[in-house]
């Protein structure tokens, strides 16, 4: 009896090493903008690389760039198509000075990532405030229930 508990003991571990856990991938999105300093009615190139672990998304569901002027409720959304390898991007010029700021929307794989940049064209505007929002990693513990 005892020779077949420990057989049946040494399966199950031997079981238990053969699997090797999946570790998960995540959906990556690096935005860039160039340049993050710009000038009045001149270019500005807004990039977002996706990558699904080490894999480069060339068929994202979703991706878009929301892009505004700080303190303003009017967000211009563009939708954009994959360039080559990972990358979407899009150029745009703006005629009014100000700190804007751009969301890169990328729904992908059933994962939505949305990174957010500051960039300014000529001189800058008052930034957004926070106001009386706090992140999640300010708050004491005791204000969380």
């Amino acid at each position: 009896m005892k020779k077949i508990m420990l057989f049946c003991m040494a399966l199950i571990l031997l079981a238990g090493c053969g699997k090797e856990e999946e570790i998960p991938k995540m959906l990556n999105v690096d935005l860039a903008v160039d340049p993050i300093q710009g000038k009045v009615n001149e270019s500005v190139k807004f990039q977002a690389k996706v990558t699904y672990g080490d894999e480069e998304v060339t068929d994202a569901d979703d991706v878009s760039f929301e892009i505004w002027l700080a303190n303003s409720d009017d967000h211009d959304k563009i939708s954009v198509k994959h360039k080559g390898n990972g990358i979407y991007e899009m150029e745009k010029a703006f005629e009014e000075e100000g700190t804007y700021y751009v969301y890169a929307h990328v729904t992908a794989r059933d994962m939505h990532n949305m990174p957010k940049k500051e960039f300014v064209i000529g001189k800058p505007s008052p930034p957004e405030q926070n106001g009386d929002k706090k992140e999640m990693d300010e708050m004491d513990d005791g204000e969380m229930k």
